[in-house]
C-alpha cells in the first residue's frame, strides 16, 4: 500500500489538494495529514472530505517547520503504518487523477529494481494555470545524470521506498532546499530512478511557496552551498573529474555572488585544498582578486 505524507500548514490551496486524492481512480492509499501547528485550522476541510479520503490527521503542538521543515517531514512519516512506499505531498501541490493508478500498473517493475519513482510534473500558479512545460524524462535514468542535465525538481513529484528512506534520512539543509534532490541521489544509491510519464504532479509556484518566494533567496544560496559541499566531499566515487569540476564551478559561483561569506571561503579553500587542486584554487583566488580589483575601480 501507498502512504500519501502532507505535511499541513497553509490553508490557501489545501481543499484543491484534497481533490485530487479523491479524484484518484485508484483508491488503494492511506493519507497522514501533519498539522505543523498551523494557525489555519484545516479541520472544516477534513471534515468535508472524511468519507471521500482514509486519512489520519495529527495536529503537533509545535511549529517546528519554522526551524526544519525537513524535521516535520520525518514526524509526518513517523505517522505512517506499515505502507512499504510513500509520497511527500505538498498541501498546496495536486497529482494527477491517474497518479496512483500509474504507480501499481508499474509495481511489479518497481519492486524488483528500485527505490525512487518520478513522475511527470508541471508547475501551476496560484489559479491552477500552468507555467511550465511538461516535465517528462526517460524511463529509466541514472540519477547522476538526471542531477547533471537537469536540475530542477520538488517532492511531490516523486514516490520513495519507505524503508530506504527511514535508513537514510534527508539531509536538513535551510528551508529543505535541494533536500529532495539529494534524497533522490542517496536513496537510489546514486542509481537508477524509474519514471511514469502518464500521470502528472502539479507543482504550485506562488509568493506563499518557498520556491516563489524572492525574499527568501539568500536562504537559498545557502542550502545551495551546503548541499554542493556535502556532494563534494562524499567519501564515494560517485562522481567523475568532470563532474566534480562542475560542482566546483558552481558552488564557486555561490560564494562569488555572495564573497562577504568568509564561511563559504573557508569550507570551499578546504575542498580545494584537500582533494590536491592547487592549480584550480590559485585560479579561484585570482578570480576574487579580479573581482574586488573591478570594484575597487569603479568605486564600489
Amino acid at each position: 500500500m501507498l502512504a500519501i505524507i502532507v505535511p499541513y500548514y497553509k490553508y490557501s490551496f489545501f481543499e484543491t489538494t484534497l481533490k485530487s486524492l479523491t479524484n484518484q481512480t485508484n483508491k488503494n492509499f492511506k493519507v497522514y495529514i501533519g498539522d505543523d501547528c498551523s494557525p489555519e485550522n484545516p479541520i472544516d476541510l477534513l471534515e468535508k472530505y472524511k468519507s471521500e479520503i482514509d486519512f489520519v490527521y495529527q495536529k503537533f503542538e509545535n511549529n517546528l517547520g519554522k526551524d526544519s521543515l525537513v524535521k516535520h517531514w520525518e514526524r509526518c512519516l513517523n505517522l505512517a503504518s506499515t505502507e512499504e512506499w510513500f509520497i511527500i505531498l505538498g498541501d498546496d501541490d495536486v497529482l494527477a487523477n491517474n497518479y496512483v493508478a500509474s504507480f501499481y500498473n508499474n509495481i511489479n517493475i518497481i519492486n524488483n529494481d528500485y527505490k525512487v519513482v518520478r513522475f511527470a510534473s508541471c508547475n501551476i500558479d496560484e489559479n491552477g494555470n500552468e507555467t511550465s512545460k511538461l516535465f517528462q524524462n526517460p524511463v529509466i535514468e541514472s540519477s547522476v545524470d538526471f542531477f547533471f542535465k537537469e536540475r530542477r525538481s520538488s517532492l511531490s513529484e516523486y514516490v520513495f521506498n519507505k524503508k530506504k528512506a527511514l535508513e537514510i534520512g534527508f539531509k536538513d539543509f535551510p528551508l529543505a532546499w535541494c533536500t529532495d534532490i539529494l534524497a533522490v541521489l542517496e536513496l537510489s544509491d546514486f542509481g537508477n530512478v524509474y519514471t511514469i510519464n502518464d500521470a502528472i504532479a502539479y507543482i504550485r509556484v506562488s509568493d506563499k511557496s518557498i520556491s516563489g518566494n524572492k525574499k527568501l533567496d539568500k536562504l537559498k544560496s545557502q542550502a545551495a552551498f551546503e548541499f554542493l559541499h556535502y556532494l563534494l566531499v562524499l567519501n564515494k566515487n560517485v562522481f567523475n573529474t568532470f563532474q566534480r569540476d562542475e560542482l566546483l564551478k558552481e558552488i564557486k559561483g555561490l560564494y562569488l555572488n555572495d564573497k562577504k561569506n568568509i564561511s563559504f571561503f573557508l569550507r570551499l579553500s578546504k575542498v580545494y585544498i584537500s582533494k590536491f587542486l592547487f592549480k584550480a584554487y590559485f585560479n579561484f583566488l585570482k578570480q576574487i582578486f579580479r573581482s574586488l580589483s573591478k570594484k575597487s575601480k569603479s568605486g564600489i
